[in-house]
């Protein structure tokens, strides 16, 4: 075989290992592989599926009253679950932009719907078991950033009715913003939470993201050796899943 026709199949293969291993790089360091934001849809798919198909029959008088977070829904492991947690960009030292997203499904509390209005919410979130695709990332969080060792829960309570316009109907998706304090790293602000929001079978199941400012709650951007910057926001994400307890 002619040497020139040799080193050209030579180059050939180099190249093409080259490629693969670019393609290989990039899949399992560089690509930003993070869990979609929670959607309203998704969740209520995954409701309808899971839900004991008890008629609730849509009226007034079979939805009034004290609705608690389901934690039974589900799974954690694909995100179908209960859960709340953050999403934050960040700059990593050998791989560059990654989107952190942190979850828990350690939620709990209740909502109370009156007619065609939400009367009352509180919702508590135990932040130390908020995981991440880093445990590195995990145990920095306990005594920095959101410091979970010194501030174990953060917590949301509604101040002001939320007016849904009318009684909701099995399958309707509602949106809303939810006005109330949200205590975090033991800082209370008032915020207007956007919330999303439907009734499937016997579960009510609300979807939601909120940007804040790291500085309106005192929080330190976390330091590590690995993190070359982390942005001074932030995003809340929620997915919870109710079920009628009174």
């Amino acid at each position: 075989m002619p040497r020139r026709r040799v080193l050209l199949i030579i180059s050939g293969l180099v190249l093409a290992a080259l490629v693969v291993g670019g393609i290989a790089t990039w899949y399992f360091v560089f690509r930003d592989d993070s869990p979609p934001a929670p959607t309203i849809g998704q969740a209520a798919h995954t409701a309808k599926k899971n839900s004991s198909k008890r008629d609730t029959g849509g009226s007034t008088g079979a939805l009034d009253g004290t609705w608690s977070v389901d934690t039974s829904v589900g799974s954690f492991s694909d995100f179908t679950s209960t859960f709340a947690g953050y999403r934050v960009q960040e700059q990593l030292a050998g791989i560059g932009a990654k989107t952190a997203v942190g979850r828990t499904p350690d939620v709990k509390g209740t909502l109370t719907l009156d007619g065609s209005s939400i009367s009352a919410t509180k919702v508590t979130v135990d932040m130390t078991t908020l995981r991440s695709d880093r445990s590195g990332r995990d145990g920095n969080i306990r005594f920095q950033g959101i410091e979970t060792e010194r501030f174990p829960t953060a917590e949301f309570e509604l101040t002001q009715p939320i007016d849904l316009g009318s009684v909701p109907a099995p399958g309707q998706r509602v949106t809303v913003k939810a006005t109330g304090n949200l205590t975090l790293h033991g800082v209370t602000r008032k915020i207007a939470f956007p919330l999303s929001a439907a009734l499937e079978g016997d579960l009510i199941t609300v979807t939601g993201s909120l940007e804040i400012q790291f500085a309106d709650y005192d929080i330190q951007k976390p330091r590590a050796a690995v993190v070359l910057s982390v942005e001074d926001h932030g995003t809340i994400e929620l997915q919870l899943f109710f079920h009628k307890s009174g």
